[in-house]
């Protein structure tokens, strides 16, 4: 699903924030990624959903070599990307509903045909009520769990999350740890990154390390 190889990463002319990255996600995996903050944890799932190019080295995404692929081939590729990003990307002028049915409009698909799961997927995340509200007039959390649901409502083939459990209760960050991992289940490859140490203890998935921009990876 995932393949980077010695991947380095620098901004401008400045230091390298990842250096020799090289691990692997498995199709249908599940993984968490920590480490203190200014570690490049950003910069990695910014890497890894194609809106950052390497200095160096390899990155396979879904059996391309997404490094060195023309711009014009890169939106095929994000197609089967869902992205929980820590700022949700939201849109003002849509509703609740209309936000996390972006991507499945985007599709080309009718109303009619994503109207009930989208509705499902909402009181799942607990936003059944909010479904007309607008993002300026929700919570931090109730924000984020539209941002939750926007990315995984096409069931995508590769899940990033950033920090998605940041601005919402122990009791809901268990319940969209169980989204998560039901998502996983029905064969969605996920990598979560978090500093919610409670979050993973609650999951036997391994973890990804990332310090001074260096990787380990822990069972």
């Amino acid at each position: 699903m995932v393949r980077f190889e010695n991947v380095g990463l620098r901004y401008g002319m400045g230091p390298e924030v990842l250096r020799d990255v090289s691990f692997l996600l498995e199709d249908g995996s599940f993984h968490f990624l920590t480490g203190p903050s200014g570690a490049g944890k950003t910069s990695l799932l910014r890497l890894l959903f194609l809106a950052q190019r390497p200095t160096r080295g390899l990155i396979s995404l879904f059996g391309h070599d997404v490094a060195s692929m023309p711009r014009s081939r890169l939106p095929a590729i994000r197609r089967g990307i869902g992205v929980v990003f820590q700022e949700f990307k939201l849109l003002d002028h849509l509703t609740v509903f209309d936000n996390v049915a972006l991507p499945l409009r985007v599709r080309g698909m009718r109303p009619d045909m994503f109207r009930t799961d989208v509705v499902e997927l909402l009181d799942w995340v607990g936003l059944g009520e909010r479904i007309n509200a607008y993002p300026p007039v929700l919570s931090g959390g109730e924000k984020q769990r539209t941002a939750i649901a926007r990315a995984v409502v096409g069931r995508p083939r590769l899940l990033l999350a950033d920090e998605p459990t940041g601005n919402v209760d122990p009791q809901l960050g268990r319940r969209l740890l169980r989204l998560f991992t039901e998502l996983n289940k029905l064969g969605t490859t996920i990598l979560i990154a978090t500093h919610d140490f409670h979050l993973m203890e609650q999951s036997k998935a391994p973890k990804f390390v990332l310090e001074d921009g260096e990787m380990t990876a822990v069972p």
